[in-house]
């Protein structure tokens, strides 16, 4: 009997831990540069790292990887994400036995807060052909992803799009939108139904992300997800970079919100950070006090984050952006960003690596799921031999399972 209990108990701690499992891993978009200039990657006792993917897969427990991808890039630092590219790094990812994140940035080069220009060969269409144009671009994309055996299993439709995308040709913000200004936001929604409608047609069991990255900004960001309250989407992602975001107090009260004003979305941080060596002399935030510009700071705040973010069943996962950058005996990518996670100086993986995968530590889900008293009332309730029993407000005195926890009535 203590043996059916047990294994029947474990049944629906599985079920319920199943269901909690959370998104572990990075931005991976640079690792075919790096190993086609042949850098080597390193292990904590020096041997040369063959198959980084897999290493983070199977020793770092990431379980996800994000891929940007450009329309026609620049060539800019970073900027070197065509279709083609995208297709060969995205088939790797799935055949390692991860899932995979589609960054859309809807450019030619870096989309964010300060870039958002619409493609070289869109400036001249009409608001309709462009709304038509990111429709026919995004199913195109998708389609040949998913012939590829490449298919996402998430996308971003704009890659931090706080402020609109599509602003116009480079250097101009014609199409810029302000929270408290209702110019050009009829025609970003339109912009993001499109995208989303082809990324339901496509890949309908993907989830698609709203990216914004005013994570430091309540007032801001509340406005952001009202205004596209029309828009088809599943996951509120956020860029969170303690520099320009500030501290965790800041962040968990912004995540809080979030949940609250908008309960039917997850969130999930797709990109954060954080240096291992000098700390930028223009951030908003100098947090260098509690988590120093170094390899045991970048550790601690990984750690810090996990343990902020991991009991919120609301939050997916987080993400880290660039963790194969690695500056080590080789000039791929200038000027150095100082966030990667390998060691400058001897190319060897750094601790802060293995700090995510505490996220589904399964111990500790374990130990947390079983000490949980209070699940939802409205659940059913089953005895421990797994029969489903009536009201629970009237059941004998015993253990229950309810909500995959363990619920006494005395």
């Amino acid at each position: 009997m203590k043996k059916s209990v047990f294994t029947m108990i474990m049944f629906f701690v599985a079920l319920s831990l199943s269901a909690q499992q959370k998104v572990v891993g990075g931005d991976i978009s640079m690792l075919p540069k790096y190993e086609a200039a042949n850098v080597v990657y390193k292990d904590a006792n020096g041997n040369k790292i063959s198959d980084l993917i897999a290493y983070f897969h199977q020793e770092a427990g990431f379980n996800t990887a994000r891929v940007r991808l450009f329309v026609n890039p620049t060539n800019a630092t970073g900027v070197v994400q065509d279709l083609d590219y995208v297709l060969a790094l995205s088939k790797r990812i799935k055949a390692a036995g991860m899932k995979l994140m589609l960054d859309f940035h809807y450019s030619d080069t870096w989309a964010d807060p300060s870039n958002q220009w619409t493609p070289a060969a869109w400036t001249s269409l009409s608001e309709t052909q462009l709304q038509q144009r990111i429709y026919d671009y995004t199913k195109d994309v998708l389609t040949q992803m998913v012939e590829a055996d490449a298919s996402p299993d998430y996308i971003q439709t704009g890659n931090e799009i706080s402020y609109g995308m599509c602003w116009g040709p480079n250097g101009t913000k014609t199409y810029y939108c302000y929270y408290d200004k209702d110019n050009n936001w009829a025609r970003f929604i339109g912009l993001l139904q499109q995208a989303g409608k082809a990324c339901r047609e496509v890949c309908p069991d993907a989830k698609i992300i709203i990216h914004t990255e005013r994570t430091n900004n309540w007032g801001g960001t509340q406005k952001i997800y009202n205004r596209l309250a029309t828009v088809d989407y599943d996951i509120i992602g956020l860029s969170y970079y303690p520099e320009w975001h500030n501290n965790l107090n800041s962040l968990i009260s912004i995540l809080g919100n979030l949940h609250t004003y908008f309960p039917d979305k997850q969130v999930m941080i797709v990109e954060t950070g954080y240096y291992n060596n000098w700390y930028p002399s223009n951030a908003t935030y100098n947090l260098t006090s509690t988590w120093p510009a170094s390899a045991a700071g970048q550790k601690k705040f990984l750690d810090d984050l996990v343990a902020a973010v991991k009991d919120l069943d609301y939050m997916q996962g987080i993400l880290y952006w660039f963790p194969e950058e690695n500056p080590y005996q080789n000039r791929v990518y200038e000027p150095w960003y100082n966030h990667g996670l390998f060691n400058p100086d001897t190319g060897r993986v750094v601790d802060a690596l293995f700090s995510l995968k505490a996220l589904n530590d399964t111990a500790t889900a374990v130990e947390t799921l079983l000490q949980k008293t209070q699940p939802d009332p409205d659940a059913p309730v089953y005895t421990l031999d797994g029969r489903l029993v009536g009201n629970p407000d009237n059941l004998p005195a015993g253990m229950y399972i309810q909500d995959g926890r363990k619920l006494i009535k005395r």
